[in-house]
């Protein structure tokens, strides 16, 4: 009896134990889909924050596999190791999709995935660091190459894809950075496979499951947007536009205009990862600069010369060395389209009340241009309305005048005197203690 018990207990046991094991095993069951991230555009430092939270989410909702659908130029090295790192804290098969090109930073990006598929006509390679000097370019291939090794692919050949100095036979000519098309990585074993859409690639490797494709955020999507070689333009020009017209009229709101579009366009770049505190802290000191040139110590020229070129550098140096010229695109949208909004509040508004701030006014009639007869206003006094460097505008007996200075720098405010009218030049010199 005592036997039949103890029988009874140890397969209860046994049942109870397998019963455990198959409870405990289904937490790993893979029910989460497939999730795919789109690598699309310039790896930045958004692209990176999308990636990382994308394993995160697949981690934890156990996805069958993660996909990245990838085509890019290239970008930030830095978010590229960051997007590796992420790849590898991958707890489920993962798979890059090339549909068109994986250059530089995107090579490394997709390397990092276990599977490669490749579109017909797509190409990966071609991620020689920039600067392109010893350090560098030692670095980046040493992370090519142990990349590839991680996912049995031939350390060499990833290599070659920085170094020009590497040796590939039968796929590159001395000198030169390896790229291949979607043959030659097929036949290379660089990728596993071909396929002309998404949808083909996920079935040719059995990936099976619900597709749901993660999105940028919010705060992600203004920062790529922002950084865009088109809308850095128009904030660097709406930036400059404001700092220019400061400069004519004082009033402070395009100043605050102009500073805010560059606290916009420095801000987006150090979020997407292009700028850093050394490209931050110049952008300050240019605008510094410039508002002491402006309303502390005018005239002077040291102050504001200091800070347009802090302002410059820093312009420049936040798209990041490897992009300078996007920077030279940036600015040269930013440069057209500010003398073409200067020229049209100056020119085509010339009635506007705000639009005669910025440019001297003249005197017209229906059917004759001429100056305004200000003889009388010889010997009048008046005040400075802006700085007289040494043209500017003075305010005589209540009257807004453009007049010259015999060289002299004035402030605006600063009490003058017209001392000669000749024609349409009305010259004035600054009145002192003695004078009144």
């Amino acid at each position: 009896m005592r036997s039949r018990l103890r029988l009874a207990l140890f397969v209860s046991l046994a049942v109870a134990g397998a019963a455990g094991v198959a409870f405990g095993a289904a937490p790993a069951t893979r029910d989460g889909g497939v999730i795919v991230v789109p690598i699309q555009g310039t790896v930045d430092d958004g692209m990176a924050h999308l990636v990382q939270r994308a394993v995160a989410e697949a981690n934890a909702t156990h996805a069958r596999e993660l996909v990245l659908d990838v085509n890019t130029p290239g970008g930030l090295v830095g978010a590229a190791f960051d997007i590796r790192d992420a790849m590898f804290s991958a707890q489920m098969p993962t798979l890059a999709y090339v549909s068109q090109r994986a250059y530089s930073a995107g090579a490394l990006i997709t390397l990092s995935a276990e599977k490669i598929v490749m579109a017909p006509g797509a190409s990966i390679g071609a991620a020689e660091p920039i600067p392109n000097d010893p350090k560098h370019v030692s670095a980046l291939r040493a992370e090519f190459a142990s990349t590839a090794s991680r996912n049995h692919r031939d350390p060499i050949l990833a290599a070659a894809m920085v170094d020009k100095n590497v040796a590939a036979p039968g796929y590159k000519r001395a000198g030169a950075i390896l790229s291949f098309t979607s043959g030659e990585a097929l036949r290379a074993h660089i990728s596993d496979a071909t396929a002309p859409t998404l949808a083909a690639a996920l079935a040719g490797q059995r990936v099976a499951g619900s597709v749901r494709h993660v999105d940028y955020s919010f705060g992600e999507s203004l920062a790529r947007f922002a950084t865009s070689p088109e809308v850095s333009g128009i904030l660097l020009s709406l930036g400059v536009l404001g700092l220019l017209i400061e400069m004519q009229t004082l009033h402070g709101i395009a100043g605050l205009l102009g500073v805010t579009s560059l606290a916009l366009f420095f801000g987006t770049h150090l979020y997407a990862g292009f700028s850093n505190d050394l490209v931050i802290a110049l952008a300050i000191a240019g605008v510094i600069g410039i508002a002491l040139e402006l309303h502390v110590i005018p005239g002077h020229g040291v102050a504001g010369s200091v800070g347009i070129v802090a302002l410059a550098t820093a312009i420049v140096l936040a798209f990041g060395t490897a992009f300078f010229f996007v920077a030279a695109q940036s600015i040269s949208i930013a440069i057209v389209l500010t003398v073409v909004a200067f020229f049209a509040l100056v020119r085509l508004f010339p009635q506007n009340a705000f639009a005669r701030r910025l440019g001297f006014r003249g005197v017209q009639g229906p059917d004759y241009v001429a100056s305004e007869d200000h003889r009388a206003l010889v010997g009048r006094s008046g005040f400075a309305t802006s700085y007289l460097r040494p043209a500017g505008v003075a305010s005589v007996d209540g009257k807004r005048v453009d007049v010259l200075t015999e060289g002299d720098f004035v402030a605006a405010g600063s009490p003058v005197r017209v001392s000669r009218v000749e024609g349409a030049r009305i010259f004035v010199h600054p009145v002192t203690l003695e004078d009144r």
